[in-house]
């Protein structure tokens, strides 16, 4: 199992930035590794954070308190949560009043072929979406393979093998693949 740890710096203010962070889990996401922090306090001051560690599509583990998982992450934020479901509850109460009372609710519309083309439509995008934000972590590595002299498709897939980055669907690169994600729109 592959870990890279990280010391996260917490200003207290309202600054969210953080560089070294953002880094870390793009190397956890390229290399499918754990992201070790050392306090947990240090990444539940914010709920949104929180949230966006959860899904961002690493493995977690803190140090001083190694039973938290992305799950635990997950459940900590649920709190900050709590009003959004709150007026999810408020509205459902009411839709259901509305029944009651002979409202007709939803669209049957949305039910035809030209919604499901519609899902099709956001699959799609959500795919395009991955492959971008990968093509984005990528780009550091793949400069830097350059600037060190790879300058072939072959050249740039050797050097993410070598770095034991996996390809999108966990195996080696190859010049094809390479090839693709430069033709992309994030390179």
């Amino acid at each position: 199992m592959k870990v890279f740890a990280v010391h996260l710096h917490y200003s207290g203010g309202r600054e969210n930035e953080r560089p070294e962070l953002t880094k870390a889990l793009a190397a956890c996401r390229l290399h499918r590794a754990t992201l070790v922090v050392t306090k947990l306090d240090r990444l539940s001051r914010n709920a949104a954070f929180l949230l966006t560690l959860r899904d961002a599509g690493v493995e977690f583990e803190a140090v001083d308190m190694p039973g938290a998982t992305r799950m635990t992450v997950g459940i900590m934020a649920v709190v900050a949560e709590q009003e959004r479901e709150a007026i999810s509850a408020r509205t459902k109460a009411a839709l259901e009043a509305a029944r009651r009372r002979g409202v007709r609710l939803g669209n049957p519309a949305h039910l035809n072929q030209s919604a499901r083309r519609l899902g099709t439509v956001a699959s799609a995008k959500a795919r395009q979406d991955r492959a971008a934000q990968r093509a984005k972590d990528l780009a550091p590595t793949i400069a830097e393979l350059r600037r060190s002299g790879a300058s072939s498709l072959r050249a740039l897939a050797e050097g993410l093998n070598e770095r034991g980055i996996p390809a999108a669907r966990g195996g080696p690169w190859t010049a094809a693949q390479v090839w693709r994600l430069l033709a992309g729109p994030s390179l």
